[in-house]
């Protein structure tokens, strides 16, 4: 048996595609532990993993979430969080560690221990051709004159950390791009950019969706068809202008208009046409597997969930790397974008009918459903860590699938 440590960011776009991985690891007999918040405690115990609570609780995001204060959060939650994961570490004592792309405590506190590393891209894989949000760039040196206070707070944590941990290997500046041996990435060949760019380092393992428990109070087969689904996702606060748009442009076009509103109450939405479904939350994959359309703010799980069903996609992208997604997915003909600022009830209702009407957003988003299942998931993704650990010579379970 051999004992595997995740390490991550305790967000939701970071953890969900991890899960279907820990359970299946921990099905062929793997011992898993996961650092992670206690939002998240629930769901990484459900997979069968140990889970080892970060101090403190809850980490609010970086406000505003952009690349220089996630920068500036990235090192400061290093430098507080790495003596106590160091601590749990060296107890565990871990064969492997596995950590987000945008975890960069996970990658110094392998280094420390001298643990071989893999890394989770959990949104496109970074590098010259493909630029990280992160990276030094004209655009980043802008935002940081207007942020002196996160300049300053990053270098300090920089300091701090290159004094007491080897930081070797840690970019200077791209903390969300931090690269190992061996590099998951939660989408398909078809679907990254410039994919013949990157080394074999990067394997390109798909969505790792997995089983959710259901919600029985959501009746998904009662949905009158066409239906037709928006979301913006959970951790941008979409606010109810944008949200009743997206009702009344989609009203008149679908049997059934469901609208997930996330952070936003359903009843500040008003009065809404008879068709439309909103809730907070919803069983994505289950709407998913029957809608026609999907408006969405281009997070990667849901961009790969949508690719998964085969479903055309409106991307609306709020920030992050979602434009990059956005004009990903209208390159590839599944689907169109649309900015914020132009998100009216009657353009928004304009790009639906082109997406409904025309077959060849369709035909698109089908054969991106192909590529996106037969790049594997998550049991391609525990083959790729098990064959990882034969390569170093780490042990695995005797009765593990030696290839697949």
């Amino acid at each position: 048996m051999s004992t595997i440590a995740f390490l991550n960011i305790a967000m939701h776009g970071h953890i969900n595609p991890t899960l279907p991985v820990v359970a299946e690891l921990v099905r062929r007999g793997h011992s898993v532990t996961y650092h992670t918040s206690p939002a998240f405690s629930q769901e990484i115990e459900a997979a069968g993993a140990t889970v080892c609570l970060y101090p403190g609780g809850d980490r609010p995001l970086p406000d505003p979430p952009m690349p220089v204060t996630m920068l500036d959060g990235l090192a400061r939650t290093a430098v507080g969080l790495l003596p106590p994961v160091l601590s749990d570490l060296r107890a565990v004592r871990p064969d492997l560690i596995v950590h987000g792309s945008a975890c960069p405590w996970g990658a110094v506190a392998a280094r420390e221990l001298d643990v071989p590393a893999a890394s989770c891209f959990t949104t496109f894989a970074f590098n010259g051709s493909v630029p990280s949000p992160t990276r030094a760039s004209w655009e980043l040196l802008a935002a940081a004159a207007t942020r002196p206070r996160h300049v300053h707070g990053y270098l300090r944590s920089r300091r701090e950390l290159a004094r007491r941990y080897d930081t070797g290997g840690l970019p200077l500046v791209d903390l969300a791009n931090v690269r190992q041996p061996l590099n998951l990435v939660f989408t398909s060949r078809a679907f990254q950019p410039d994919v013949d760019a990157f080394d074999p380092s990067y394997r390109f393992v798909g969505p790792s969706l997995g089983a959710r428990p259901p919600d029985p109070s959501f009746a998904a087969d009662r949905l009158r068809g066409p239906v037709l689904y928006a979301s913006m996702g959970t951790v941008v606060d979409a606010g109810p202008q944008l949200l009743r748009a997206f009702a009344t442009a989609l009203a008149p076009l679908g049997g059934t208009v469901v609208i997930s509103t996330g952070r936003t109450d359903p009843a500040a939405l008003g009065p809404l046409p008879g068709n439309v479904l909103a809730r907070r939350f919803v069983p994505q994959p289950e709407v998913l597997a029957r809608a026609a359309l999907f408006v969405t703010h281009g997070g990667m799980n849901s961009v790969n969930e949508a690719m998964h069903a085969g479903v055309p996609m409106l991307v609306v992208p709020q920030g992050a790397d979602q434009p990059l997604v956005a004009r990903r997915v209208v390159e590839l003909g599944a689907g169109l974008s649309i900015r914020t600022r132009d998100a009216a009830a009657g353009a928004v209702h304009a790009l639906a009918r082109r997406l409904l009407g025309e077959p060849r957003f369709r035909a698109a988003a089908a054969t991106l459903r192909v590529a996106q299942r037969e790049a594997g998931g998550h049991l391609r993704a525990a083959d790729e860590l098990e064959r990882y650990q034969r390569r170093i010579g780490r042990p695995i379970p005797a009765d593990s699938p030696r290839e697949r």
